[in-house]
C-alpha cells in the first residue's frame, strides 16, 4: 500500500501511452474536489468544488484548490466534467473560468442549470455540454462514458474514462438508496459491465468508509417529518442545504398535505429551487408557495419557512434569526427543522445556533434527536459492494479525511485488490497508470487559495496567522521616536494596547526596560530602523509572556527623526 512522502519531488516526464492523475483538492479532506487527468499532454478535469473556512481561517470566504499546476496548460484542457452540483464540486468553476471562459463544461441538466445561475452572478457565460447516463462522448483523446449514481442531489453521475493507458471509474459521490424518491437508481449492472470489461483504476467515495452497513433510505425520512407538521402548532421552520432538492420536495408534499403556505428564504435556496423546479426536478403544487415579504401576514400555524443554515453558517438565514438579527423573529412554540448531516467541523456553530433559536421558546428538531437526515455518501457495506462488482486492478480513494480514505483502502484489500495497487495519495501528489499499474511518482506544489471578499489568493497563511493571534491575544503597539545617525531615544516610549486582557498602566513596569534595551543597542552602534524594531519586539515580548503568559502581537513604530 503506497502513500505519500513529504520528501516527494517534481514528477518524471509521463511516459507514453501513460495516463497522470493529480488532485487538487478533495484528498485528506471534506471538500474542494478537483481531479486532473493527462493524457498524450491533454487535460481533463473531473470538478472543480471549493472548501468552506473553518474557524481557525478568520475572514476567509471560500478556499479555492490551486490552480497553478494547469495555469500554463489552460488551452490543453478538454473539458471540466461536473458529476453532480454541490457546492464543494462546482463551487470554484467560475474562478476557473476567469482564468480561461471557454473550457466546456460537461454534465447533466439540473448540474448545469444550477452552474449556470450561479455563473450569471460572476457575468460569464460558459460554454456547456449537457450529458445523461448511458450516454458516451470523446473529449480529445478521453473516451467519457456516464452512469446514473443517487445521491443527496438529483442528477449526479459517475464517469468512466477509457483511454489506451486503461480504464479508470470515477463514481463522485454516490450512495445505493435501493427506494430513491426519484426512482434513479445508481447504476449497480453498470458497474458490473465495467467490472467484466477490466477497471484498471477505480477513484471511489469515502466519505463513509468508516460507517458500517448500508445508509438508510431518503423515504424512512418522510413520515418523521410528517410527524413534525402533526405535532406542530405554530410556524415550522425548515433549514437544509440550498441544493437538496429532495428534501425540499418532501417539506413541500408535508406542507400541502397539512394545509400550510411556504415561502424559502436565503437568495441561494430561492435561486437554486427555482432552476429545479423550471427544469421539472420540483414538483410545487399551485397556490403553495408564498413571498417570504408577505409572510408575516400568515397566521403562524398556517406557514413553512425553507431556509439555509443548518451548519450553523453565521450569515446565513438560520444563524441571523437565531441572534435575532433577521426579519423573522422566531418565537415560543415554533418549530425549527434542521434537515441535514453535521458536517465534520461545525458542531460548535450548530449547537450555537440550536441554542439561541431554543431561547426564543423554540422547539428544535435535529439528527441527534429524530431521523430527519440520512447520508448521501455510501457506507461500508456499499463500498464493498461496489468493490466485488468492478474488481479493480488499483485502487485509488478520493472524497474523504484521511482516516477515510484508510478505511476505504481496507476495504478494497478485503476483496482482493493487492495493497501493492492501492493508492491512497493527497492533494498534489501525482499518481500515474502506466502498464496496468497505479504508482505514486511525485507531487507539485499544492496549497490553499483563500477567497477574502473579492480577493482572491491575496489572503496568506501567514496572514491567517496573523488574524488568529489579533483574534485570541490582541496586539500592543510602541511608539519611540529614534535620532536617525545616533539610534538614541528622542521621544516615547508609547504603549498602546487593544484587546490583549493587559491594563494599559500595567505597561508603566516595560518603558524603563524598553529604554534601557534601547540605550544599550545605541552604545553598540546599532542606528537601523528594523534592528531597532526588533530591539522593542524582543523587549516587549519577553515581558508580556513572563509577567501575563500571554502572546499578543507586537508591533514597534520607529519614527526617525
Amino acid at each position: 500500500m503506497s502513500h505519500p512522502h513529504p520528501e516527494l519531488g517534481p514528477p518524471p516526464a509521463l511516459p507514453e501511452n501513460g495516463l497522470r492523475i493529480v488532485a487538487l483538492g478533495g484528498l485528506g479532506e471534506i471538500g474542494r474536489n478537483m481531479a486532473v487527468f493527462e493524457f498524450d499532454h491533454r487535460l481533463l478535469v473531473i470538478d472543480c468544488g471549493v472548501l468552506f473556512p473553518d474557524p481557525e481561517q478568520p475572514g476567509v470566504d471560500l478556499i479555492l484548490p490551486d490552480f497553478e499546476y494547469i495555469r500554463d496548460r489552460l488551452d490543453d484542457i478538454e473539458a471540466v466534467v461536473l458529476t453532480h452540483a454541490h457546492e464543494d464540486h462546482i463551487g470554484a468553476v467560475p474562478y476557473l473560468l476567469r482564468e480561461r471562459s471557454d473550457i466546456p463544461l460537461v454534465g447533466s441538466r439540473l448540474t448545469l442549470g444550477l452552474v449556470e445561475s450561479k455563473l450569471t452572478e460572476h457575468r460569464i457565460q460558459p460554454v456547456r455540454i449537457e450529458v445523461a447516463e448511458g450516454q458516451r462522448d470523446r473529449f480529445g483523446p478521453f473516451d467519457l462514458e456516464f452512469f446514473a449514481v443517487n445521491h443527496s442531489i438529483p442528477d449526479a453521475l459517475a464517469v468512466a474514462i477509457r483511454t489506451p493507458a486503461g480504464l479508470v471509474l470515477h463514481t463522485g459521490d454516490f450512495r445505493m438508496d435501493q427506494l430513491p424518491l426519484d426512482g434513479r437508481l445508481t447504476d449497480l449492472a453498470g458497474f458490473a459491465r465495467l467490472g467484466a470489461e477490466g477497471v484498471d483504476l477505480l477513484m471511489s467515495d469515502s466519505t463513509n468508509a468508516e460507517v458500517p452497513g448500508f445508509v438508510t433510505s431518503e423515504r424512512e425520512i418522510t413520515p418523521v417529518i410528517d410527524d413534525v407538521f402533526r405535532a406542530a402548532s405554530k410556524r415550522i421552520i425548515v433549514a437544509c442545504f440550498a441544493s437538496h432538492v429532495h428534501r425540499v420536495q418532501q417539506v413541500l408534499d408535508a406542507a400541502e398535505a397539512h394545509g400550510r403556505k411556504v415561502a424559502l428564504i436565503g437568495r441561494s435556496m430561492v435561486r437554486n429551487m427555482g432552476v429545479a423546479r423550471d427544469l421539472g426536478y420540483l414538483r410545487v403544487p399551485a397556490g403553495l408557495m408564498v413571498d417570504s415579504r408577505e409572510i408575516e401576514e400568515w397566521p403562524p400555524e398556517d406557514v413553512v419557512l425553507i431556509c439555509t443554515g443548518s451548519q450553523g453558517e453565521p450569515m446565513a438565514a438560520l444563524s441571523r434569526m437565531a441572534n435575532r438579527d433577521h426579519p423573522i423573529r422566531v418565537a415560543e412554540g415554533d418549530t425549527v427543522l434542521l434537515a441535514s448531516s453535521l458536517v465534520p467541523g461545525n458542531e460548535t456553530a450548530v449547537n450555537k445556533v440550536i441554542n439561541g433559536l431554543t431561547r426564543w421558546g423554540a422547539k428544535v428538531v435535529h439528527k441527534g434527536n429524530a431521523l430527519v437526515h440520512v447520508s448521501g455518501h455510501a457506507a461500508a457495506g456499499e463500498l464493498l459492494y461496489v468493490l466485488n462488482l468492478t474488481r479493480p486492478s488499483n485502487f485509488l480513494p478520493v472524497h474523504g479525511e484521511w482516516r477515510h480514505m484508510r478505511a476505504h483502502a481496507k476495504l478494497a484489500a478485503l476483496t482482493g485488490v493487492p495493497e501493492d495497487n492501492i493508492v491512497i495519495a493527497e492533494d498534489g501528489v501525482v499518481v500515474d497508470l502506466v502498464d496496468g499499474q497505479a504508482k505514486v511518482t511525485g507531487a507539485v506544489p499544492c496549497g490553499y487559495v483563500y477567497v477574502d471578499g473579492t480577493s482572491v489568493g491575496g489572503v496568506t497563511d501567514v496572514a491567517l496567522k496573523d488574524r488568529r493571534i489579533l483574534g485570541e491575544e490582541g496586539f500592543v503597539s510602541i511608539v519611540v521616536a529614534i535620532d536617525s545617525t545616533t539610534g538614541k531615544i528622542v521621544g516615547g516610549p508609547e504603549v498602546h494596547a487593544r484587546g490583549s486582557g493587559i491594563a494599559i498602566e500595567a505597561f508603566d513596569e516595560v518603558i524603563p526596560q524598553i529604554e534601557r534595551a534601547l540605550e544599550e543597542s545605541a552604545a553598540n552602534g546599532v542606528a537601523d530602523e528594523q534592528q531597532i524594531r526588533r530591539v522593542v519586539r524582543r523587549t516587549v515580548g519577553r515581558w508580556v509572556s513572563d509577567s501575563f503568559r500571554r502572546r499578543p502581537m507586537i508591533i514597534p513604530v520607529v519614527v526617525e527623526v
